[in-house]
């Protein structure tokens, strides 16, 4: 049976449509139909059966599924072992990110890895950590940064590590000279405060709702945006009141007021890959110039005061 048609199979159990399939192999939809027809040939049992617009994996199929995903990681171990037989780091390695980590970690990252790996081609995307964990795993990224709240745990999935990259503080950020004149000294101050925060869903956004209502009441949450730099404006003009992370600073002046939450609350940020491509040498570059780069912001502490 060839390989690279058992690889749509396998697609099409992970992605669920043969549309998304299509446009992650950056095939057209009645190409990967064609070559799931012909491996159907090829195994000689049926592997699709139709079920509404959508196609539905017979047991056969799922048995194919379960051995080509272990062939997929034996030939990423592979060519992890034939990288690390070179002299050179050479290759492409794609990192999705997160916003915050982004604009903190990315700049000296990217100028690190230009001047000391010249042959390692680094393409970054900015992603939530939840999608970009689970593309990881997918096989649509080789590198993830991504954070974890306390208490609310990122999801995990078989067949990636996780390594701890830095942590930080979890703060108040109020207008420098408080909303309306109010002063605020705690969280349980901004219980009448107009609060910013990420849409429904992100971890951030749970993790600040619960904080507020142990604090005994509801935010008045009148903006969403997931652009932390959005959320930094609306509160330095008085707008608005968040829970920001210290990461959020590096390398600009704070213009908000930040307080710290009665148990210093800390976010992880942490790297994952694939298990069977961590020792990829231009993978294992990145990861190492990436934890250079944040113990160096560990050391320079908060961002700037003026």
């Amino acid at each position: 049976m060839d390989v690279r048609r058992l690889r749509l199979l396998h697609e099409l159990k992970i992605r669920g449509t043969l549309a998304e399939v299509a446009d992650a192999m950056q095939y057209s939809p009645s190409s990967v139909s064609q070559q799931l027809t012909l491996l159907e040939k090829e195994a000689g049992v049926e592997l699709l059966r139709k079920a509404g617009r959508r196609v539905q994996l017979t047991p056969q199929a799922e048995i194919l599924v379960a051995h080509t995903a272990a062939l997929l990681e034996t030939l990423e171990r592979a060519e992890t072992e034939l990288a690390a037989s070179l002299s050179m780091v050479t290759g492409t390695v794609r990192l999705a990110v997160f916003q915050s980590a982004a604009l903190a970690l990315l700049p000296d990252f990217l100028s690190i890895m230009r001047q000391e790996y010249p042959e390692v081609r680094v393409e970054m995307t900015q992603r939530e950590p939840e999608t970009a964990l689970y593309e990881t795993w997918a096989r649509d990224f080789d590198l993830v940064v991504a954070e974890q709240y306390p208490g609310h745990a990122a999801p995990h999935h078989s067949g990636l590590d996780r390594v701890t990259l830095t942590s930080d503080a979890i703060r108040l950020a109020t207008p420098p000279v408080g909303l309306g004149g109010e002063t605020v000294s705690s969280l349980a101050d901004t219980a009448a405060m107009p609060w910013v925060m990420e849409p429904r869903g992100a971890a951030s956004r749970h993790w600040a709702e619960q904080a507020c209502r142990s604090a005994g009441f509801e935010p008045d949450v009148r903006y969403e945006t997931a652009d932390l730099q959005a959320q930094i404006r609306l509160i330095e003009s008085g707008n608005a009141v968040a829970l920001m992370p210290d990461l959020v600073w590096t390398g600009r002046s704070r213009t908000v007021q930040l307080l710290d939450l009665p148990s210093l609350p800390k976010r992880t940020v942490f790297t994952s890959t694939r298990t069977a491509g961590r020792i990829h040498p231009a993978t294992a570059a990145c990861r190492e110039v990436l934890e250079r780069v944040a113990a160096a912001h560990r050391q320079s502490g908060l961002g700037s005061e003026d």
